[in-house]
């Protein structure tokens, strides 16, 4: 089973910086694609951001390209969310998760397996 410990989020003003993190139980990291989800009050959950497992190819959702960066170290088991010209309508529970180690970049939330458990991220107009 594979456990996955997000950061705490926190309150940003916009315009703002913050950076989320996510910690891996799994033996063998390197397998699994990470993505990011988005989730606001009363919405679907949507897709912000992906990696590979090795880490060579990302994914960005259109509304975050540009502003926001995810990486991962696999000898740390941790992926990273860095979020930088954050905006109001970014406010939402942020989610990492894991696929089950089947695809190369997924973006669909279907496609994932293991989630974290959720951190509230507020921007502040």
């Amino acid at each position: 089973q594979v456990q996955l410990v997000e950061s705490e989020g926190g309150l940003v003003q916009a315009g703002g910086s913050l950076r989320l993190s996510c910690a891996a139980s799994v033996h063998t990291f390197s397998r699994y694609a990470m993505g990011w989800f988005r989730r606001a009050p009363g919405k679907d959950p949507d897709v912000v951001a992906a990696i590979s497992g090795s880490g060579g190819s990302t994914y960005y959702a259109d509304s975050v390209k540009g502003r926001f960066t995810t990486s991962r170290d696999n000898a740390k088991n941790t992926v990273y969310l860095q979020m930088n010209s954050l905006k109001p309508e970014d406010t939402a529970v942020y989610y990492c998760a894991a696929d089950g180690g089947i695809y190369d970049l997924p973006y669909n939330v279907r496609e994932y397996a293991y989630w974290g458990q959720g951190t509230q991220v507020t921007v502040s107009s």
